[in-house]
């Protein structure tokens, strides 16, 4: 798969690959600043590493917050952040135009949790050429992922990942089944988002919360289970952050983190 991928930088390396970078692009400063830093931190430790960057944010809990500063000019800075850097990109779509429309930006489309089964929006990404990122559904089993991949080899594309981001435990809260982990392997090459399992939605106020202080255990349950790939939302002040700030990870402990999950990769 990482073949696949344009602009993947360690071919040869058998540790597991990074998609991070902030939840949403706020400004072409801050997009360039968080992935200066995280691929310093990939170079380093010889990590395939994708910069993840929503250009618009659709799924939101009230009117006022916050979307984006404009598809277009969001999508550029994406398309900005991969020339310099020469690493790939991806953002999620949410509608089908959306599709071709970012495939000319990024080289992963990314389809969000939410609309996991949403047939002609996997349709229209597959029909790109460009790799499919299919989070699971909050609310789908491991093995129903199936149908989705499916979905995008019958429109003519084998370039899939998976994305396990936790499954609804209540109103509030999410947990992640590590039995799935190896069951969704046999579809595709699987991701764990760290950051978005831990958030906790459907708060009074109308901004979805998080348990950041928990993405050290999860992504070393992760990497014990046997995940391809770690995806982690991550800005240099999360609480001034635009969007997820609740469940993001503060950058300067990204490189502690790292080092901590290549060693334990490299004991099991």
């Amino acid at each position: 798969m990482l073949k696949a991928i344009n602009k993947i930088q360690h071919q040869k390396s058998k540790n597991f690959f990074l998609i991070a970078g902030p939840c949403a692009i706020e400004s072409e400063e801050m997009a360039f600043k968080i992935c200066d830093e995280v691929n310093n931190i990939a170079k380093e430790f010889e990590i395939n590493f994708v910069f993840k960057g929503s250009f618009k944010k659709a799924n939101r809990s009230r009117l006022d917050s916050f979307t984006g500063i404009g598809d277009e000019k969001a999508l550029e800075i994406l398309k900005k952040v991969s020339t310099e850097f020469s690493i790939p990109t991806t953002t999620d779509i949410h509608e089908i135009k959306h599709a071709k429309y970012a495939a000319d930006y990024v080289d992963i489309l990314q389809i969000p949790a939410f609309l996991a089964r949403q047939t002609d929006l996997i349709v229209a990404a597959a029909r790109t050429g460009k790799i499919v990122n299919i989070k699971k559904g909050q609310f789908m089993s491991p093995e129903a992922m199936s149908f989705a991949v499916q979905k995008v080899k019958d429109s003519g594309n084998n370039n899939i990942l998976i994305t396990e981001r936790g499954s609804t435990f209540g109103y509030q809260d999410l947990v992640v089944d590590f039995r799935g982990i190896p069951k969704m392997k046999k579809f595709a090459p699987v991701i764990l988002d760290v950051t978005h399992s831990l958030q906790q939605p459907n708060q009074s106020s109308g901004v979805t919360g998080g348990q950041p202080e928990l993405i050290e255990t999860i992504a070393k349950a992760g990497i014990a289970s046997g995940v391809d790939g770690i995806f982690i939302e991550t800005h240099h002040n999360p609480s001034q952050a635009k969007s997820d700030g609740k469940n993001m990870l503060k950058l300067d402990q990204l490189r502690t983190l790292i080092e901590k999950l290549i060693k334990l990769k490299n004991a099991i």
